[in-house]
């Protein structure tokens, strides 16, 4: 089960390349509303992944000249190809034959997703579920998927503790295995920081705001006050929010689930910082992900991002070889986590166990510090966190930055928040609705909230 070609132990890492376009972690990578029956039908004529014309396995066996086909629905990267992973283990289990489909924006996947859940045909054999939608999956469709606690070859306790429990049913069942995760960090321009009279050193950086994220809000007060022209602090108000919201234990619900995302003091401040933000014009005021914000990377228009471990890669392919070393990364005013997904196995299958063991494989230590090396997905099992390959990796983007020191001890210094099956649409409704609204369209903030509260009561059927 171990891959080829992984970094040989105690020798660094070779330098991370880029995920190209990767809209994947935390849902908050998103702010869609899910899509209509008739919109998810037009999508899937469109698109490959997730939407297969038959069950899971389709084009077995005949047409792969008597192997197993094994499919895998994804979105964004998951690396398992630029690893050379699908390689490896089809070379190893010359009787399987792997085909992935993927989808490059997650908030287009997911709903392809349930609606071929909910008609229970088109699956993949193999289907990624991101973390901004698990507790929904777990709570309304876990009766689905296979209980890969009791696949061979899988060590549950392997994983973060409260990686695993975000996938597991009441009942027991877990119904994904984690692939990647988030720990929250701050990327930064130096050069642009020198300009404004900040400190550039990561630990002095780190000091500006370390502890608390109305401290970084100041941080950019000082920096907008002697910006280098046409420059803001950061990139958007919605990338803030979605940082304070993660680095929290209380997010959109409480304790036992319930949302209460209008009440909940995370939400609050997160809320009040970022419009702080936009009131002083230290945000650039962005849509993460769309092509303006690519492209502001490379044209030098702001200082800091919200940096989960897998925006690296994208700070690294939109910023360009021109800002190779302008970049460093500095830890965040609070550990927290940002994003991640899970492997899980339809029972729609043709495959099954094949697909289950296809699962363990990816998700266990060797293949997930491969991934890590390929493209920066950082992992979830304890023992990859621990490997050297992780723990001395060094993106060439951002000198000698020790990113995966730097993001490894972040992961282990997470407290885990209760996930609700609704965040996805309340971090996507606030972000790319309402904050939104407010930094492009001059939207009164009172009443872009309310608009989206009751954006998200009709939904969710309050």
């Amino acid at each position: 089960m171990r891959n080829t070609g992984t970094t040989p132990s105690g020798r660094a890492a070779t330098a991370l390349p880029v995920r190209k376009g990767t809209v994947r972690k935390g849902t908050a990578r998103k702010g869609r509303k899910p899509l209509p029956a008739v919109a998810t039908a037009a999508l899937c004529a469109l698109l490959v992944a997730g939407c297969s014309s038959s069950g899971s396995g389709a084009g077995t066996d005949a047409a792969s000249g008597g192997k197993i086909t094994l499919t895998v629905g994804d979105y964004g990267t998951f690396g398992y190809k630029e690893a050379g992973l699908f390689d490896a283990y089809m070379r190893e289990h010359p009787d399987i034959t792997i085909v992935e489909h993927t989808v490059q924006q997650e908030s287009d996947y997911y709903p392809a997703l349930q609606t071929h859940l909910a008609s229970g045909s088109g699956l993949d054999d193999i289907q990624a579920i991101e973390v901004g939608r698990i507790a929904q999956v777990v709570k309304k469709q876990a009766n689905k998927f296979t209980d890969l606690g009791k696949a061979d070859g899988v060590d549950k306790s392997a994983f973060l503790p409260w990686k695993a429990q975000q996938a597991t049913a009441p009942d027991g069942r877990t119904i994904g295995l984690g692939t990647d995760i988030g720990p929250m960090a701050i990327c930064y321009r130096k050069d642009l920081f020198q300009q404004a009279g900040l400190p550039t050193d990561r630990e002095q950086v780190a000091k500006l705001w370390q502890g608390d994220w109305a401290k970084f809000v100041d941080a950019g007060k000082q920096y907008q006050a002697k910006a280098p022209a046409g420059t803001f602090f950061t990139d958007s108000a919605g990338g803030l929010f979605n940082a304070v919201v993660s680095t929290s234990t209380t997010q959109y619900v409480d304790s036992s689930g319930k949302l209460n995302y209008k009440d909940n003091a995370t939400v609050k401040t997160a809320w009040t910082l970022s419009t702080g933000a936009i009131e002083a014009g230290i945000s650039a005021g962005l849509k993460q992900f769309d092509t303006p914000w690519y492209q502001a990377f490379a044209n030098s228009k702001f200082a800091t991002v919200a940096c989960p471990s897998w925006m690296t890669a994208i700070v690294a392919d939109k910023s360009g070889s021109a800002n190779k070393g302008k970049w460093d990364i500095a830890a965040a005013p609070a550990a927290g986590n940002w994003g991640g997904s899970f492997l899980a196995v339809p029972k729609t299958g043709k495959h099954q166990k094949e697909a289950e063991a296809l699962v363990a494989w990816l998700t266990a230590p060797a293949q997930q510090a491969k991934v890590f090396t390929s493209v920066g997905n950082l992992p979830s099992n304890t023992k990859a966190l621990s490997q050297p390959e992780v723990q001395n990796a060094k993106l060439d983007f951002f000198g000698d930055t020790p990113t995966g020191q730097l993001y490894a001890a972040t992961a282990q210094s997470i407290q885990p928040a209760v996930l609700g099956e609704w965040d996805g649409l309340v971090k996507d409704t606030l972000t790319n609705g309402a904050l939104l609204s407010i930094e492009q369209h001059q939207s009164d903030p009172a009443k872009a909230w309310s608009t989206a509260v009751k954006e998200i009561d009709d939904k969710v059927g309050d």
